[in-house]
């Protein structure tokens, strides 16, 4: 017999809160520069929120990010590390395994990340370890995603 669903689980309630709270505190800032400064700042505050397994994980991918796709403007995004393009629009982003319960973190690419490849390709990817090789995998899917 099929379950019941009634509506929204509490952490997809609690992502669409954080939302809200990241658009409402960006619609506060000034300029553009203490927007972008700010924006970082919440960005890195979330990572050191996180358990220390993502924790660590978040800290290597957002290095990995912010050195190969400078151009990409971190920011959070459903209270999760995310990096935009010129338009604002989310290209990749950091999902913690804690936030959802889930057995890995993940790294996720948006539909705006330029990693079209024929008429299928992959847009997440489970990490459970960030070696030399998965950095550069990540390094290369970022660079590609933000060309």
């Amino acid at each position: 017999m099929a379950e019941k669903h009634e509506g929204f689980t509490a952490d997809e309630r609690a992502a669409m809160k954080e939302r809200a709270k990241e658009l409402k505190a960006e619609s506060k800032r000034a300029s553009a520069a203490a927007k972008a400064a700010e924006a970082e700042k919440d960005l890195l505050e979330k990572i050191e929120e996180m358990p220390e397994a993502d924790r660590v994980l978040a800290r290597h991918f957002h290095r990995i990010v912010t050195e190969v796709a400078p151009q990409l403007a971190p920011k959070t995004w459903y209270g999760m590390p995310a990096y935009n393009n010129a338009d604002g629009k989310p290209v990749c982003f950091f999902q913690s395994a804690a936030k959802f319960k889930s057995r890995y973190a993940m790294i996720g690419f948006s539909d705006n990340a330029k990693l079209d490849d024929g008429a299928m390709w992959p847009t997440y990817f489970a990490i459970a370890g960030l070696g030399e090789a998965e950095a550069a995998r990540i390094g290369e899917l970022v660079e590609r995603a933000a060309s």
